[in-house]
């Protein structure tokens, strides 16, 4: 959402095929790129349309139409990783261009994740985290979201994701 009158119009919207390779890019550059999660982990990071079929795909695009922003939102299957029931969505691979954060975007990607989950009869929306993405989390616990730490896991050794989970 815009800060003031004159910042730029966001809209979020399902991602369309011609905005993968930026996606994924995008995706691949701020967690790999920044430290955040392994090359091995890039390769996933990059298949957008691997997760599109899986996964409710949202972006966030600027006035001119550029991709933005990105979430995976999971309503259903195993995609998710960290559901514990059909009661539960979750959302994975949040990304906002490091050169439009601060605006606002990842919570309207949120916000929109939320809205989504509960329209489709959802109870819950669960996330997970690495323990090093501060900024992620005190997004998330600014919007509501509270640990549930007896849900923490390990996806590889050496890798330890906290859970945040909010109810709808």
């Amino acid at each position: 959402m815009p800060s003031s009158p004159d910042a730029p119009a966001l809209t979020v919207d399902r991602a369309r095929p011609d905005e993968f390779a930026r996606i994924g890019q995008l995706t691949s550059d701020v967690y790999v790129g920044g430290g955040l999660a392994s090359p091995e982990y890039g390769v996933q990071l990059r298949d957008v349309a691997g997760r599109a079929d899986r996964a409710e795909l949202f972006v966030a695009r600027d006035e001119e139409g550029r991709a933005v922003g990105s979430v995976a939102l999971v309503l259903a299957g195993d995609f998710g990783e960290i559901t514990a029931s059909d009661d539960e969505a979750a959302f994975r691979m949040l990304v906002v261009d490091p050169a439009v954060q601060g605006r606002g975007i990842g919570a309207l990607l949120v916000r929109t994740c939320l809205d989504r989950a509960r329209a489709a009869g959802k109870r819950r929306m669960v996330l997970s985290t690495d323990r090093r993405m501060t900024a992620a989390q005190r997004l998330y616990e600014r919007l509501g979201f509270a640990r549930l730490p007896e849900r923490d896991w390990q996806p590889a050794p050496g890798i330890d994701l906290l859970v945040y989970a909010r109810e709808l």
